[in-house]
């Protein structure tokens, strides 16, 4: 059962906006072919994450999630054969416009009426507070991995969001459609809480959640 929570962290991207959906979408618009959107999209996710990857194993500087993008854009636009600056310009901020998925506004106003709501997110802040703005997300503030220079699943990442939340990870649950976030939010203490999106990361069966719901409402029932 979920008790005595006073803070609900969300993850972001794949939780409360539909990260590939956008990522195609974007993809599409600046010329990619739509029948290529899927290996577009596939060169824009094996770039972010095996970088993340790599700055976890120390193999490179951290840098912020921005230039991760920008990289990522450059990479499908060479694929995709797109040479207009602007275009590939504007590819590269697709984080910032990326939709919310259906639930995401009434569910997080509905959690945030009793709650203190806060995202969390490996994007730099100036994408991740253009984001919340575009998706229309009425959380009281979000929390970037650029501020500790990590990357989730690190545990500096998860530390950040129980220190802005008082300091006690017993009372901070943690919600994400990726069970590996939520294994990193529960190495330092976090509660946990799944939600599955069409792009998430199931749980394993030895994965033991606080909760599991089928939606942000079920969530927001169970703890009103």
């Amino acid at each position: 059962m979920l008790r005595d929570i006073t803070t609900i962290v969300f993850d972001v991207l794949g939780t409360l906006v539909d990260e590939p959906g956008g990522l195609r979408t974007a993809i599409e618009e600046a010329g990619g072919s739509p029948r290529d959107s899927d290996d577009l999209l596939g060169v824009w996710q094996r770039h972010i994450e095996g970088e993340q990857r790599r700055i976890a194993r120390g193999e490179r500087d951290y840098v912020a999630s921005g230039i991760l993008d920008r990289e990522a854009a450059t990479r499908v636009a060479q694929a995709a054969g797109i040479t207009d600056a602007a275009t590939i310009d504007r590819l590269a901020t697709v984080t910032q416009r990326l939709p919310a998925w259906p639930d995401s506004r009434d569910g997080v106003a509905r959690l945030a009426a009793r709650f203190r709501v806060l995202g969390l997110s490996n994007a730099d802040p100036e994408s991740l507070h253009a984001l919340g703005e575009h998706a229309g997300l009425p959380w009281h503030g979000a929390l970037s991995a650029d501020t500790v220079e990590a990357y989730k699943p690190s545990p500096r990442v998860y530390r950040l969001a129980v220190e802005e939340s008082g300091g006690d990870p017993g009372s901070v649950l943690m919600v994400a459609a990726h069970a590996w976030d939520l294994r990193g939010a529960g190495v330092v203490g976090m509660r946990t809480a799944y939600v599955p999106r069409p792009a998430g990361d199931p749980p394993a069966d030895t994965d033991a959640f606080d909760g599991r719901f089928p939606s942000l409402a079920e969530l927001a029932d169970e703890l009103a």
